[in-house]
């Protein structure tokens, strides 16, 4: 290609660019209909010495306009008008709402610091750290969700507010991750930085509620995407199937073939016969950042090991979830806080995992011991297993797809608040302590914009080997709200006789029985009925189209990712 059509399709590409700017201004004002950024009359004097004190009113009207579809609409205003000047322009109100809430994290995180010198308490002072790390990954968030917003195609305004969406979502998740981490320690930190995090997470909730007002002038703007593009003979918005740069052929036809087919780029083994005998020492090889898919094969046996996966585009195959598997025992009881307890915990972006068992076997006596925490967006687990007790399965954030998995636990063994779909998965309860309950879900929303929800489908519950004999001895439920907002939707699965009939447990007292948002769709089994189930405000009903909302293709618009890798995948309803 000569270099006069490279430099053509590049002014091209800036001139979408630009007109995809204007259309956000015309997003942004199309939502915040009902506050007029135009002033009256008063507007068009011609005196000089009011000349001022109208940009000053223009601008508070424009952040009036901006914060109108937010909760919490005064802390905006307040620190908006602040930032703002003379500002009227509603794009550069949004950078700037961005910039406000970053320098608030980034504050949070330096108390976090300053914390962690003056504390003496080893469970605080392991609560402050993990309040660092995920004061940086909140930041991280933003910045990816600012960059995104300020620089798309016209093509891609629907994309645009998704992945927005889901990276605000999870700047937020793990600000209050932090907060998580303060249960049963022993010092006034945790009420220090909750007040401290008050502003942050306020002005985190409120980018999301003006990014999710941006949803509803979507519909209204496709019309005239779809004739602009047709005229510069582009891809037309939501038409194509474009398959991610790095899962390309080669690597779709590696996660179908069997694993004497492999052809890895790094091989594990215990018994020597690989590049390396740990995962440790093998991810220690693995780019962090590739365009393209990197495999990594890990052979049969048993891996007690602690493992971070920070590298995007990582493909982990094993020989199977009973014969490769990675286990540990870190543990609350212990001293380690929840999100430091995982054996496993991946935060690299479309990763895919296939015939791996991930396991903490700390046993029920040692509460919240996680086996897999997943803070990865994209991210496929394909005939995996997640085997524990309590809080097997973190859940965290971003979006996660499941598929034939196998999850064991006793309490909230599969929670946290990503957009996640489990389809064709099998929960199965395990015998907990004398006295305890089992429950199953604990999602964890805690804004009601946020786009998450664990959704399980074409799934089965059903009890253990170990509890199984004694499955009627102790009360089992589907699930219980973690948070305020928590919504889950069980659909299309088989629920056997150990589920109560009364489905779902309150967290404490009436915490989110009016907020949540649960529902059942199209079970079967002797553990499926809903006659005798909750009657809270939060248990809702929905029909099949509702339904259909919730199924990957348009849950997770997994066509585009999920289709990409390969693997054995519904689109939609499974069941007529």
């Amino acid at each position: 290609m000569s270099y006069g059509d490279d430099d053509s399709k590049r002014k091209r590409r800036l001139a979408i660019i630009g007109v995809s700017s204007m259309l956000l201004v015309a997003m942004v004002v199309a939502v915040t209909v009902g506050v007029g950024l135009n002033n009256s009359g008063d507007d068009k004097l011609n005196d000089s010495s009011h000349k001022s004190t109208s940009q000053v009113s223009a601008s508070m009207k424009a952040v009036k306009a901006i914060c109108q579809p937010t909760d919490y609409r005064k802390t905006c205003e307040e620190n908006l008008q602040k930032a703002a000047g003379n500002t009227t322009d509603p794009k550069d109100l949004i950078k700037i709402a961005f910039k406000i809430a970053e320098k608030q994290i980034n504050e949070a995180a330096k108390k976090s610091k300053l914390l962690e010198e003056l504390s003496k308490d080893p469970r605080t002072r392991g609560a402050l750290q993990s309040c660092k790390e995920l004061m940086n990954m909140s930041v991280g968030e933003l910045k990816q969700s600012l960059d995104k917003v300020t620089d798309f195609d016209l093509s891609e305004i629907e994309t645009m507010v998704a992945d927005v969406k889901t990276w605000l979502s999870a700047s937020i998740t793990y600000q209050e991750t932090c907060l998580d981490g303060f249960e049963n320690t022993t010092t006034d930190a945790g009420k220090k930085m909750k007040k401290g995090m008050k502003l942050a997470m306020e002005l985190s909730a409120n980018l999301l509620d003006i990014v999710s007002g941006l949803s509803s002038a979507i519909p209204s703007l496709e019309s005239f995407t779809h004739r602009r593009l047709l005229q510069d003979d582009l891809p037309v918005l939501g038409h194509g199937e474009q398959f991610p740069e790095w899962t390309d052929i080669g690597t779709r036809r590696l996660l179908a073939a069997p694993v004497s087919k492999i052809k890895a780029d790094i091989v594990v083994a215990k018994d020597g016969s690989g590049d390396f005998t740990t995962i440790t020492a093998a991810l220690a090889h693995v780019p962090i950042k590739r365009k393209k898919a990197f495999v990594l094969h890990i052979k049969e046996g048993v891996y007690q090991e602690y493992l971070e996966i920070r590298m995007d585009n990582l493909v982990v195959i094993g020989d199977g979830r009973e014969k490769t598997r990675i286990t540990g025992n870190k543990n609350f009881v212990d001293g380690i806080n929840t999100f430091r307890t995982s054996t496993v915990a991946v935060l690299g972006d479309n990763f895919v995992a296939k015939n791996i068992g991930f396991e903490n076997n700390a046993g029920a006596i040692k509460h919240q011991a996680v086996a897999l925490r997943v803070s990865a967006d994209y991210a496929v687990f394909y005939n995996c297993s997640m085997d524990g007790h309590q809080d097997t399965l973190y859940t965290h954030a971003k979006r996660q797809f499941y598929r034939d998995c196998s999850i064991s636990g006793t309490i909230d063994f599969v929670f946290g608040d990503a957009s996640v779909v489990f389809q064709n998965c099998k929960f199965l309860v395990r015998k907990p302590l004398e006295n305890q309950q089992c429950i199953v879900t604990a999602q964890g929303r805690k804004m009601r914009r946020q786009p998450s929800a664990i959704v399980i489908q074409n799934s089965t519950f059903t009890a253990h080997p170990d509890l199984f004999p004694e499955r009627k001895a102790f009360k089992s439920y589907l699930g219980r709200p973690w948070k305020e907002y928590s919504r889950t939707i069980i659909m299309e699965s088989f629920i056997d006789d150990l589920i109560q009939p009364d489905g779902w447990l309150p967290w404490l007292g009436t915490f989110g029985l009016k907020t949540c948002w649960y529902t059942e769709f199209n079970n079967y089994g002797p553990g499926s009925s809903k006659k005798l189930r909750v009657k809270w405000n939060g248990i809702k009903t929905i029909n099949r189209q509702h339904a259909m909302d919730f199924t990957p293709a348009r849950f997770l618009k997994g066509d585009s990712w999920i289709k990409a890798t390969g693997i054995p995948y519904t689109p939609f309803l499974v069941r007529k």
